[in-house]
């Protein structure tokens, strides 16, 4: 993902480099045809072109438009990911009550928080088409990396854990009923926006549409020299150029945007979502010291003014 404001020129043009060299070579052709060899019919109205050109930008901006929809819902559907990924987190550590520095329930809200980093890493992975299991080392333990092993949908058999553990906080009587449904609420979001990634990806974009646009294009720059040549001369060639990489920009540019999950740079960045949202619940992690305490509500007196600890 394009994560920098100035994007270098050299990238943006480097996407249509052949395309502009070939134009400029096609345009000198027709302006030597047209000036040393005076080939009858190289010159026609320039309002010929101009209609194509304005039936192929309404067509342009419908695609580019239906491209960024669908890179917006990718970037909606992560950005749900990190607010409930922090709602999990929250409600891991306060439902899960250590108030008796209790260490099994310690190492219980640890495991299921490093899940859930998992879950992250392992869904950016498997969206862009890699091998999820080496993002899982760092996070979950040997006899639960083995349990999924022969699960190809990662994300979904970690997702399955956390339902097996929210059974287990529940039978050990370390949440009530409320809660687990409240936490399994937010395992069923967490489904939901993977569902919607996974959609995005596997619904290909209409190709007979993209064929048709790039047909026209091609159609409009090859004409677009001979309607140039009668007013501009020799000039018409930087102009064909000039113009005809506009359409190609475009047309590059919506076709980069309508697959968020193919690993470009113009991608939704899942790799840095799910650092951030690592970082995030490690804090969260660290921060979660048990302290010992006499009783669930601790009152504390200074100079006559009362303060409740719970």
């Amino acid at each position: 993902m394009l994560l920098k404001k100035n994007i270098p020129i050299s990238y943006v043009f480097g996407k249509i480099k052949l395309e502009m060299t070939l134009l400029a070579i096609y345009s000198t052709a027709v302006y030597v045809a047209h000036t040393y060899f005076n080939f009858p019919g190289v010159s026609i109205p320039i309002a010929i072109p101009s209609i194509l050109g304005t039936i192929i930008s309404l067509l342009l901006a419908f695609r580019s438009n239906q491209a960024y929809d669908r890179w917006w819902e990718a970037r909606t559907l992560w950005g749900a990911i990190v607010n409930d990924s922090r709602t999990f987190a929250r409600q891991v550590f306060a439902f899960v009550d250590n108030s008796y520095n209790d260490a099994d329930k310690r190492m219980m809200k640890e495991r299921i928080i490093k899940r859930q980093m998992a879950w992250c890493q392992s869904l950016s992975k498997h969206l862009r088409g890699h091998n999820a299991r080496p993002a899982l080392d760092k996070y979950i333990s040997e006899e639960e990396r083995r349990a999924i092993a022969h699960i190809d949908h990662v994300p979904l058999a970690l997702l399955e854990q956390h339902g097996s553990d929210l059974r287990l906080l529940l039978r050990l009587n370390w949440i009530n009923e409320y809660q687990q449904v409240a936490m399994d609420e937010t395992l069923t979001r967490f489904s939901n926006s993977m569902g919607g990634c996974e959609r995005i990806k596997n619904t290909v974009f209409p190709v007979t549409y993209s064929f048709y646009i790039h047909i026209l294009v091609l159609l409009f720059v090859m004409m677009l020299p001979f309607g140039l040549i009668e007013l501009f001369g020799v000039f018409q060639i930087p102009l064909v150029v000039a113009i005809s990489s506009s359409f190609f920009l475009i047309e590059k540019m919506a076709i980069h945007l309508q697959d968020p999950f193919e690993n470009k740079p113009t991608d939704t960045p899942t790799t840095t979502i799910s650092n951030k949202i690592e970082h995030d619940l490690q804090q969260l992690l660290n921060e979660d010291v048990p302290q010992a305490r006499d009783k669930e509500n601790t009152t504390v007196g200074t100079k006559g003014t009362m303060y409740y600890v719970l």
